[in-house]
C-alpha cells in the first residue's frame, strides 16, 4: 500500500532544527578550542589572543569601574550613535542620488564621473582633510562613517532603478501614469530589494570603519577601547570590544531585515 504523499513544507521545521544543531555544535567546538589553546595547552600567548578568563576580567572591568574613560554602556552608546548618524546620513543622501542617476541619463552624465572619481578613495584617507574641515568633534566622525556607507547605498539604488523591467514602465505609461507616478509607484517599489541590499552593505561598512572614525578625537566608543587597549597590550579588552561590535552588527542587521520584510512584503 502506497504511503501518503509528504507535504512540501513538512521537512522545513526538521531542516531548521538540523541547521540550528549544527550551528550550536560549531559554537561549542569553537569555545572549546579557544579554552584549550589559550588555557591548558598554552599554544597561544595571552598577549596575542586572550583566554576566556582574560576576556571575562576585561568585561567585568568595563562594566564597572570602566576602561578608557567610560563604562561599557557609555562606549556602546557612543558607537551606536556614531554608526546610526552616519548610516542615516548615507541613506538620506545615497539613495536619492542613486535613484536620480538611475532615472535620468542627464543626471548620470553629470554626476557619475565625479562619483566614480571619488569612490575609490578609502574613507580612512579622508581623515586628515576631515580634521581640517570639521575639527575633532562628532561631525568629523560622522563624516568618516558616512563616506564608508554612502557609496553602497548610491550604487545599489542606481542599479535597482536601471534593472526595473521596462515592460512594467511601459504598462504604467499605457494606462496613463505620469512620470512622477511611474517613479513612485513602479520604479522605486521594484527597486526596493536591490536598495535594501545596498543598505545591508552600508551598515556593514559603518561598523568596519568605526575604529578609523573614532581615531578623530574620541573619548569613548568601542573603537576607542581598541585603540587604548592596543597601547596597553590588553588583548582581553580588544577581544571584548570586537565581540561587542560583532553582536551589535548582527542585531542591527536583523533589525534591518525586519524593516525589509515590512517594506517588501512580496519577497517574504
Amino acid at each position: 500500500m502506497a504511503g501518503s504523499p509528504r507535504s512540501p513544507g513538512r521537512g522545513a521545521p526538521r531542516a531548521r532544527v538540523q541547521r540550528s544543531a549544527v550551528a550550536a555544535g560549531l559554537v561549542v567546538a569553537l569555545l572549546a578550542a579557544w579554552y584549550l589553546t589559550t588555557g591548558p595547552l598554552e599554544l597561544v600567548n595571552s598577549l596575542q589572543f586572550p583566554s576566556p578568563d582574560d576576556a571575562y576580567e576585561a568585561l567585568r572591568q568595563l562594566t564597572s569601574p570602566g576602561y578608557a574613560g567610560a563604562t561599557l554602556a557609555r562606549h556602546i552608546a557612543d558607537s551606536l550613535a556614531l554608526v546610526g548618524l552616519g548610516f542615516v546620513a548615507a541613506t538620506l543622501t545615497g539613495i536619492p542620488l542613486g535613484i536620480l542617476m538611475g532615472s535620468s541619463r542627464l543626471a548620470e552624465a553629470y554626476i557619475n564621473p565625479v562619483f566614480q572619481l571619488i569612490r575609490p578613495i578609502a574613507p580612512i584617507a579622508w581623515i586628515p582633510l576631515t580634521i581640517l574641515w570639521f575639527g575633532l568633534g562628532t561631525a568629523a566622525k560622522v563624516f568618516v562613517v558616512w563616506l564608508a556607507a554612502f557609496s553602497p547605498a548610491a550604487i545599489n539604488a542606481f542599479t535597482g532603478v536601471r534593472n526595473v523591467d521596462p515592460v512594467l514602465i511601459a504598462a504604467a505609461r499605457v494606462h496613463g501614469a505620469s512620470a512622477r507616478q511611474v517613479l513612485s509607484q513602479v520604479v522605486i517599489p521594484a527597486s526596493l530589494p536591490t536598495i535594501f541590499t545596498g543598505l545591508r552593505v552600508s551598515l556593514q561598512a559603518c561598523w568596519m570603519v568605526l575604529v578609523a572614525a573614532e581615531l578623530v578625537g574620541s573619548f569613548a566608543g568601542l573603537g576607542h577601547i581598541m585603540i587604548i587597549a592596543t597601547r596597553d597590550l590588553n588583548s582581553g579588552m580588544i577581544f571584548v570590544a570586537m565581540a561587542c561590535v560583532a553582536l551589535l552588527g548582527v542585531a542591527l542587521s536583523v533589525a534591518l531585515a525586519w524593516v525589509e520584510r515590512w517594506a517588501v512584503p512580496w519577497r517574504r
